[in-house]
């Protein structure tokens, strides 16, 4: 990886999406090897904070890279390789779940 990650955050509101994309995101940290620790937050000021409307957020060192939308466990590491660097992409709003 080019950035060393300081921090990543899941964000959302408790529901079973956001705690699937965060088990998600900690087995993507376990399987690329990295040394940090994934935060969840289910406070909705955070997610405000970072500029967002939708849920859940995957946040990289305080930096929305995903938003609104369940990836693959393999996109998240994909992005987590990418570090810091990656830009967030909000979903498309209907209720794909980010597929479309």
């Amino acid at each position: 990886m080019s950035n060393k990650i300081e921090s990543i955050q899941v964000l959302g509101t408790g529901c079973t999406n956001c705690k699937k994309f965060y088990e998600l995101t900690k087995q993507a940290v376990s399987d690329l090897n990295m040394e940090v620790e994934v935060e969840y937050s289910t406070d909705i000021q955070k997610i405000i904070e970072l500029g967002v409307m939708s849920s859940p957020v995957l946040a990289i060192d305080s930096k929305a890279v995903i938003v609104g939308q369940v990836p693959s466990l393999e996109r998240i590491k994909e992005v987590l390789s990418n570090g810091n660097n990656e830009t967030a992409k909000e979903s498309c709003g209907c209720s794909c779940g980010g597929k479309c």
